[in-house]
């Protein structure tokens, strides 16, 4: 069975169905995830100028089964940009299937037309599945310790 996919840049009308994509990927990493207020914040960070971000889709007979985020980041021990992967998730049903290594090219070669000499992003250990996947493609790993602090102080 020959599946109809195409991966291509999201669109303002996309928002409404990249919503629950985000909270079915929230889930899978185990963390929460509120709705409310989402789509204004999207549609101001992927679609007004300058872009905070771009955001491709991954569609199967005209519905979203997926979605990357990604965005132009600058390394200063390198002292050259490269292009961070904020987040990038297939419905179940969909992995496994090439898909998400379509994906991720299409991603790098965004990435090579920004000027980007990398790209790097970051999965939860727990995500087995994700880093045999990526180790396959010749991904290597950085071992660093991720921290949140909020930006109304010290509490």
């Amino acid at each position: 069975m020959k599946l109809d996919i195409n991966i291509r840049p999201a669109k303002p009308e996309d928002i409404e169905g990249i919503i629950p994509l985000c909270a079915a990927h929230a889930a899978y990493e185990k963390c929460p995830y509120q709705s409310s207020g989402k789509k204004e914040g999207l549609i101001t960070a992927i679609f007004q100028h300058p872009k905070k971000m771009h955001c491709l889709v991954v569609e199967c007979d005209k519905i979203l089964i997926g979605y990357a985020t990604y965005m132009e980041q600058f390394s200063t021990w390198d002292a050259s940009p490269y292009l961070y992967l904020d987040c990038i998730f297939l419905k179940e049903y969909a992995r496994g299937l090439g898909i998400g290594e379509k994906l991720l090219k299409r991603i790098q070669d965004e990435g090579q037309r920004m000027g980007c000499l990398e790209m790097q992003w970051q999965t939860p250990v727990f995500n087995t599945r994700a880093v045999q996947f990526y180790e396959r493609l010749g991904a290597k790993r950085k071992s660093k310790l991720r921290f949140f602090l909020n930006t109304q102080g010290f509490n």
